[in-house]
């Protein structure tokens, strides 16, 4: 599934998965660049927290992004397929300027948004220039490829990890979120060894990127990302394997990058600004 074509001349909106916990009060700059990219006190934000069935977290969104100076914020409570009907829902989504999916199971989020006018539109909108965020399961939603589920640990196995369908935003990546805190390291190796076409990438908590209509992704937030590059891969025994066994894999890049770095999806060529602000405390 390749993503929407959009209008000619119009470049794709922003896509822009975060690892989970973000901060929301306090230093909200994952947040904060989110509602400055979809036009600032001039917004349309539309928040989609289907992936959870605590009703009060597409409010405290909602409360956030207006806090935060947006003219006009929905909230669609899409808790069945039918909603994704709704005239009402529909029409919020095309004032959008941005979208922000909530965290939650991306399991209830694909297969109660998967297929349908609501999954449709919101990939139309983000060819035509919208800016769709996600965070933890919202952010595993949005490449062609989805990790559903797996294990924890560094070493994969056939089993570390489970796919489905996504939004397919983006065909070219795949995302795992709360990596670091959740030790997933080896569930998107295996992803990757299934799918060595796909980029994968790993971000941890309060740490999003920002991918841009030119498909090269800024890193922003405290923690890292890490890029797992399979352009060099030469070998890999997932399809021998057994279910439980550790497969092997070689050639595959790995990358760490942090605040300010950012990545081409492209050429695969990390860049790293050669001195971030942050470090010059540092110095002596």
């Amino acid at each position: 599934m390749a993503p929407s074509k959009g209008t000619s001349g119009i470049d794709r909106g922003y896509i822009i998965p975060i690892g989970g916990a973000e901060r929301k009060r306090r230093d909200p700059v994952i947040l904060e660049k989110f509602v400055e990219i979809s036009g600032g006190k001039n917004a349309t934000i539309v928040v989609i927290p289907t992936a959870t069935k605590v009703e009060e977290n597409g409010q405290r969104y909602v409360d956030v992004f207006t806090d935060m100076g947006v003219g006009k914020v929905h909230c669609l409570n899409i808790t069945h397929r039918r909603d994704c009907n709704r005239d009402d829902y529909l029409s919020n989504l095309e004032e959008a300027t941005g979208i922000f999916i909530t965290g939650g199971n991306q399991l209830r989020l694909s297969t109660i948004l998967g297929g349908t006018p609501i999954a449709q539109l919101i990939r139309r909108l983000n060819a035509d220039g919208v800016h769709v965020a996600g965070t933890s399961a919202g952010a595993a939603i949005m490449p062609e490829h989805m990790i559903s589920g797996g294990r924890s640990g560094s070493t994969p196995t056939p089993r570390s990890v489970s796919l489905s369908p996504g939004l397919g935003l983006t065909n070219s990546i795949v995302v795992d979120q709360h990596f670091r805190q959740r030790d997933r390291l080896g569930r998107i190796l295996a992803a990757i060894a299934y799918s060595p076409f796909l980029t994968g990438v790993g971000i941890d908590e309060n740490t999003a990127i920002f991918i841009n209509p030119n498909n090269s992704f800024e890193v922003v937030g405290r923690g890292g990302v890490t890029v797992v590059d399979p352009s060099g891969v030469q070998f890999s025994n997932m399809g021998e394997s057994a279910r439980n066994e550790p497969i092997s894999i070689t050639g595959v890049k790995l990358h760490i990058l942090t605040h300010g770095d950012s990545y081409d999806l492209k050429t695969h060529t990390p860049h790293i600004p050669e001195l971030k602000p942050e470090s010059t405390d540092t110095l002596s």
